[in-house]
């Protein structure tokens, strides 16, 4: 691993100093603020007229200052009632973006063998199409529910369980690690948000992305300054390659 005084804006607390990318199997990405760059339910809110009451929610359970997280998604879900469809895919084209670095490193991560699991708490409306847009594996978030092609305020139970919160993202990285035969150390796990960080304990490493306060100080890496793709900085080349020059 590059000493972390050579890498401004990664904060690095490993103890173990010579990881490669492939000596993991799996890497787990939550998706708003992380993977791409907007919290998909601010943004329909904004349509609603609701933009503030609702990020104010949402702010506060990335911050870890509400306990019950699926109880403040119900009440962010509830005041989206009336958006429509073509809204949210507006949201969908014109706001939401990948974040800067995150198709490299999801390529990299495949091309280094690695699965790619998205978990979210957010909505299968956006996550599928961020699925399809990188390639990726594995997916589990909300299905908000539709009638008359208009959000009801409601969300739908899925065979899982009702809505996935920081447990189930633990419970998701942790099944897809035994689908995999891996043990969970074989995974990475990034986030920015305080329901990101039950998967991320459970992972050998975990790594923050421009995120909450709560959520740096727990993470193995921290991604202060610069794109996701950062996190290959971490890494030590393959033995037989050449490290990547610095610009």
């Amino acid at each position: 691993m590059t000493p972390a005084d050579n890498l401004p804006g990664l904060d690095i607390k490993l103890t173990t100093p010579d990881l490669t990318l492939s000596d993991f199997k799996l890497i787990a990405f939550d998706m708003d603020s992380t993977l791409i760059n907007i919290e998909c339910v601010d943004e329909i809110a904004d349509a609603a007229g609701r933009k503030a009451e609702v990020s104010a929610i949402t702010e506060a359970a990335m911050r870890g200052e509400i306990a019950d997280y699926k109880e403040s998604l119900r009440q962010r879900v509830a005041l989206l009632k009336g958006v429509s469809v073509d809204s949210m895919d507006e949201v969908y084209h014109q706001r939401l973006k990948l974040n800067p670095g995150a198709a490299e490193l999801v390529h990299a991560c495949k091309a280094a063998g690695l699965k790619v699991l998205l978990v979210s708490g957010g909505f299968t409306f956006f996550t599928d199409r961020v699925r399809d847009e990188l390639g990726i594996d594995y997916t589990r978030s909300n299905v908000l529910e539709v009638e008359n092609g208009l959000l009801t305020g409601r969300m739908v139970d899925q065979p899982w369980g009702d809505i996935c919160d920081g447990e189930e993202k633990k419970k998701m990285l942790l099944e897809t690690c035994a689908l995999l035969g891996i043990q969970p150390a074989q995974a990475i796990a990034m986030g920015d948000g305080a329901n990101d960080l039950p998967m991320m304990a459970e992972a050998g490493l975990s790594v923050a992305y421009h995120a909450k306060p709560k959520v740096r100080e727990q993470a193995m890496v921290a991604i202060n300054e610069g794109g996701l793709d950062r996190l290959l900085e971490v890494f030590n080349p393959p033995s037989g390659t050449a490290a990547p020059q610095q610009p």
